[in-house]
C-alpha cells in the first residue's frame, strides 16, 4: 500500500515538472482547384489562407492548425475521392472548393455527422434555400447576388437591351438567373461550355444581336480567353461589357491588358477600401506573393479568420459541434470586406460595389470604385431555409 502510494506521489511530481504537451493541430482539409486553367483561383484563396496561418505563427485564433491541401483538378469524382479520404483520415474541417460542380460531390460528406464545410467561393442557390445544412457556412456569398447586383447596376448604367451569357453548370445557371432577377430590360441568353477557351461563334452572334451591353459571367481561363477575343474583334469599342468579380479579377486584368479599359465590374469587395483590415491585408498579400490579391484572396483570407474566431472561443474543440457551430455564426472578426454578418441560412451578407477598370497615373489599369450598390445584401433564399 505504502509502495504504491509512494508511486502515485512520484508520478504526480514528475507530472508536475514537465510542461503540458502541445496541442495537436486542428487539420483543415483544403479542396480547391489548383490546376487546368482555372488553377490560379485555388491559388490565391490557399495563399491568402496560409498568409492568415502565418500571421499567427501557424495559427488561427490561437489554435495550432495544420492545412492538408489538394487539387481537384476540377473534377467532381476527384473532389469525392479527396473528401472521402480525408474523412477516413479523421479531419472534420473543409473549405477551398472553387466550383459549384465540385461542391456538390463535396458536401455531403464534408458536413457529415459533426463535420463542417465553409466555403471560400461556391455557393449555389440549392443549398441557400430549402437544402441548407447546418454545417455548411458560404463566407464568400450566395451565387446569384453578385449578378443580382450586376442587374442593378447596368440598370443604373441604361442599357434596355443585353446578351447575357455563362457556362452550363450550376454557377452559371445561377449567375443568369440572378441577372435576370433585377434586369429590367430585354435579355438574349447564351450557354457555353464550362472551361471552353474559343468564343469565335458567341461573339458572331453577339455582333449580329448588336445589344447595349453585353453581361458575361466565366471565372479563370476562360474569362481571360473570352475579354481578349472581346477586344480584339472590336466589340468592346461598341458594346460595353459589365461583369461580376469573377470575369475581370486581378489576375485577368494583368493578363488582359488594355482591351479591359472601361469594364464595369460588380463585386463584394473593394480593393482600394480604407478599411483597416483590408488596407494590412492587401499590403501583406502584395509583399509575401509580388501580385496584387483577387476576390478570391480576400475570401480565402476572410475564410481563415472566420475559422480562426470559431477556433478560438471554442478551444479549438470541434467535437463540441453545437458550440462550434454558433461560434462560426457569431463571425467576430473584423472582415476585409467591411461589415460582415451571415444570414439565417448561413451565407455571408456584405456590401456590393460597382468598379470601372480605369488607367491610372502611372498608365496601369486598375479597378477604381464608382460607388456603392447594395448594403448588407441578403440573398434571395434565405427565406427557404429551416435553420
Amino acid at each position: 500500500m505504502k509502495k504504491t502510494l509512494n508511486l502515485a506521489m512520484l508520478g504526480a511530481v514528475l507530472a508536475s515538472s514537465f510542461p503540458a504537451l502541445a496541442q495537436d493541430p486542428v487539420r483543415i482539409g483544403f479542396i480547391t482547384t489548383l490546376s487546368t486553367p482555372a488553377g490560379y483561383l485555388g491559388e490565391d484563396a490557399r495563399d491568402a489562407f496560409r498568409l492568415a496561418m502565418d500571421q499567427e505563427g501557424g495559427k488561427l485564433g490561437g489554435v495550432p492548425v495544420e492545412l492538408v491541401v489538394e487539387d481537384d483538378g476540377l473534377q467532381p469524382a476527384k473532389g469525392k475521392q479527396i473528401i472521402d479520404r480525408m474523412s477516413l483520415d479523421g479531419i472534420s474541417l473543409y473549405t477551398g472548393v472553387m466550383f459549384s460542380n465540385v461542391l456538390a460531390a463535396v458536401v455531403n460528406g464534408a458536413t457529415q455527422g459533426d463535420r463542417f464545410y465553409i466555403s471560400t467561393n461556391a455557393a449555389p442557390s440549392n443549398l441557400a434555400g430549402a437544402q441548407c445544412k447546418p454545417n455548411y457556412f458560404a463566407a464568400s456569398y450566395q451565387n446569384d447576388v453578385p449578378h443580382e447586383m450586376a442587374g442593378v447596376a447596368a440598370n443604373d448604367l441604361g442599357y434596355k437591351k443585353m446578351v447575357i451569357l455563362a457556362p452550363n453548370y450550376q454557377a452559371g445557371r445561377d449567375a443568369l438567373a440572378g441577372f435576370k432577377r433585377t434586369f429590367k430590360g430585354e435579355v438574349t441568353e447564351i450557354y457555353t461550355k464550362l472551361n471552353q477557351l474559343d468564343f469565335s461563334v458567341e461573339l458572331a452572334r453577339i455582333r449580329s444581336l448588336n445589344p447595349d451591353a453585353v453581361f458575361q459571367f466565366h471565372p479563370g481561363g476562360g474569362g481571360i480567353n473570352f475579354a481578349k477575343q472581346y477586344g480584339s474583334s472590336g466589340l468592346a469599342k461598341s458594346i460595353p461589357m459589365v461583369v461580376p468579380v469573377f470575369s475581370m479579377d486581378e489576375r485577368m486584368l494583368a493578363a488582359t491588358g488594355n482591351v479591359a479599359e472601361g469594364v464595369n465590374v460588380v463585386s463584394g469587395w473593394n480593393p482600394q477600401s480604407d478599411n483597416a483590415a483590408n488596407q494590412a491585408f492587401v499590403k501583406a498579400f502584395t509583399e509575401k506573393y509580388n501580385r496584387a490579391p483577387t476576390m478570391y484572396a480576400a475570401q480565402g483570407y476572410d475564410t481563415a479568420r472566420l475559422i480562426g474566431s470559431a477556433l478560438k472561443a471554442t478551444n479549438g474543440n470541434l467535437k463540441d459541434a453545437q458550440a462550434f457551430r454558433a461560434a462560426l455564426r457569431e463571425a467576430r472578426f473584423d472582415s476585409v470586406r467591411g461589415d460582415f454578418r451571415f444570414g439565417s441560412n448561413q451565407h455571408a451578407v456584405i456590401d456590393w460595389h460597382l468598379l470601372k477598370v480605369q488607367a491610372g497615373a502611372d498608365g496601369k489599369l486598375a479597378e477604381v470604385p464608382v460607388k456603392t450598390i447594395a448594403k448588407a445584401q441578403v440573398d434571395s433564399y434565405a427565406a427557404k431555409c429551416a435553420l
